[in-house]
């Protein structure tokens, strides 16, 4: 999509304008997240050994992509450059991040001793270092303790705070790497549960681009329409505000400008840079106190009841959700189509063409949900973290079935 960039500048109007029910001052507050810096375009393996001594860590516990580490050199590259400072490697975490693996990468990086934990790979290693040191510092070696860390309605409970930190080097773009929040999979009720604390986002985070050229391309496109939805679902938040909207504005537009460059030539590390930085951005409203909608809600329930990939569900919810919202914030769906470069059209609609654009799926029968599903869909969404937040209020299972017909 063209012109995505020039279209972003003329939004400040539209952003002051078209914000429903608001009357007087701006209202709101904005905690600055524990991120100590974001490093990019600099390579891997020599921004991690300058985290390290700028950290003063000596024993860096390794979570890393199994692929990575089997099929290419670069986790040797990581390893080789860190030397006696690599303390141990754990390359087994699973899509959705079961608990299961996140008590066993626990327990092989309380034995090495790790006083800082490096993760190469996707959000669920990303998710999965961030569970792993709540459970280092809480004590927690079985999957049942992973119910005193977790997130109950809404509320995180009391715990102690992580002592060994985490550094990331993401090679998708969900953005997890810039949260605070992890996901993990209880296998025994087929259930995403969350996780919460301040001291979970990692202390730095390493954009590479040339590490993300061993990422499939299904993969890093349909993460990056996960970064995509992050944005929007941010712009058509009715707790956003001017900070958020400046981050999400301009990082929708980077992803709408970038992800069709990257699938174009997939060698073009310029294009890759831009998409990460998007991706930063993308999560700028979030770690701003601005929740996500619908279609975060029910994705959770998608990845875990049917491992439908994290930025797959994006895919296939997300143009669904603005459908739906349309009726109660049509005028905030502006800012959207103007970002990516198409001011006038119907946000869902250039949503669903620049979805199909880069060759991905677009209804729940392609990733294989079907109208039996429905029901237990419907009723589990209504129990995640995201769905009460939506613009357009949700009164039920009702509701988020209507939702599902939209993206059937």
């Amino acid at each position: 999509m063209t012109g995505a960039a020039g279209s972003a500048r003329l939004l400040l109007t539209k952003i002051k304008t078209n914000c429903p029910g608001r009357r007087g001052v701006h209202q709101g507050r904005v905690v600055f997240g524990a991120i100590e810096e974001v490093v990019f375009g600099h390579p891997a393996a020599g921004a991690v050994v300058a985290q390290m001594d700028r950290l003063g860590t000596r024993r860096a516990f390794l979570m890393v992509s199994g692929t990575l580490n089997r099929q290419t050199d670069e986790i040797t590259k990581i390893k080789d450059a860190l030397g006696e400072r690599c303390a141990g490697l754990f390359d087994a975490m699973p899509a959705h991040t079961p608990r299961e693996a996140v008590i066993a990468a626990t327990n092989a990086a309380r034995e090495t001793g790790a006083d800082l934990i490096v993760t190469v790979g996707g959000g669920s290693i990303t998710d999965g270092a961030k569970a792993v040191q709540l459970c280092l510092a809480n004590g927690i070696d079985d999957i049942e303790g992973i119910e005193r860390i977790r997130v109950h309605k809404g509320v995180a409970p009391e715990m102690n705070a992580p002592t060994v930190r985490q550094v990331s080097v993401p090679t998708t773009i969900a953005g997890g790497e810039f949260s605070s929040i992890a996901g993990v999979t209880d296998r025994s009720t087929n259930v995403k549960q969350m996780l919460r604390h301040p001291l979970t986002v990692p202390r730095a985070t390493i954009l590479d681009p040339g590490i993300t050229v061993h990422t499939p391309e299904w993969l890093f496109l349909s993460t990056g329409i996960r970064a995509v939805d992050h944005c929007v679902e941010a712009i058509c938040s009715r707790e956003t505000h001017p900070y958020a909207d400046a981050q999400s504005v301009k990082g929708l537009a980077m992803l709408a400008d970038a992800l069709p460059r990257v699938k174009a030539d997939p060698a073009d590390l310029d294009a890759r840079m831009d998409a990460q930085i998007g991706t930063w951005l993308s999560m700028g409203a979030l770690a701003a106190g601005v929740p996500m909608g619908a279609s975060h809600g029910i994705g959770y329930v998608l990845g875990a009841a049917f491992d439908v990939p994290h930025g797959y569900t994006s895919c296939v919810m997300l143009p669904a959700v603005m459908r739906w919202n349309a009726h109660d914030n049509a005028e905030r769906q502006v800012i959207v189509a103007a970002a990516m470069g198409y001011p006038g059209r119907d946000a869902a609609d250039v949503l669903d063409a620049f979805i199909r654009s880069l060759g991905m799926p677009r209804s729940l029968a392609d990733v294989r949900v079907l109208p039996e599903h429905f029901d237990g869909i419907a009723e589990a969404a209504m129990r995640t973290n995201w769905i009460p937040r939506n613009p357009r209020k949700i009164a039920g299972p009702a509701d988020i079935k209507e939702i599902l017909l939209l993206a059937a």
